[in-house]
């Protein structure tokens, strides 16, 4: 192989590379974003049961939540949410999980887990593993829910 096709081959490779970066960056930035968003809409969301429990003493029907989440920005974003408010009772503490939703993103950096919306309105981020424990030791105190969920 002579000099320049030696460059034209490093500099094809380079451009590959490069490209290759590029795209994965893109596609890390856009589950950011969406993730993101996903739990900007999940803190309106909880402005609002926040709002409601401090009116009414106790937190909003499932009825109120989804017509509520319809008219949230990035409402898009949650996904399939799940509202746990029929297994909040007065001995709930303000950790226990109120709504959830699952997210499957398939960049390395963001990855697979859940936005978790707390009762006392707190919003985070959680892995799959520290989210199923979590919700598994509050279902002990609830076994209507697991037979619920297995049916």
């Amino acid at each position: 192989m002579n000099r320049r096709q030696k460059a034209v081959l490093i500099e094809s490779i380079a451009v590959i590379a490069l490209t290759a970066v590029a795209v994965w960056g893109m596609i890390n930035f856009k589950d950011w974003v969406n993730r993101s968003e996903a739990m900007r809409a999940m803190e309106q969301l909880g402005q609002k049961a926040l709002q409601y429990r401090q009116q009414h003493g106790a937190v909003p029907p499932e009825t109120y939540v989804e017509s509520i989440k319809e008219s949230l920005e990035g409402h898009v974003r949650l996904g399939n949410l799940r509202y746990r408010a029929q297994w909040i009772d007065f001995d709930s503490t303000p950790d226990d999980v109120l709504a959830y939703t699952e997210r499957d993103y398939h960049s390395l950096l963001v990855g697979k887990g859940y936005v978790v919306l707390r009762l006392d309105g707190r919003v985070q981020w959680m892995s799959r593993k520290d989210f199923r424990q979590l919700l598994s030791q509050q279902r002990r105190k609830s076994p209507e829910e697991i037979q619920m969920l297995q049916e």
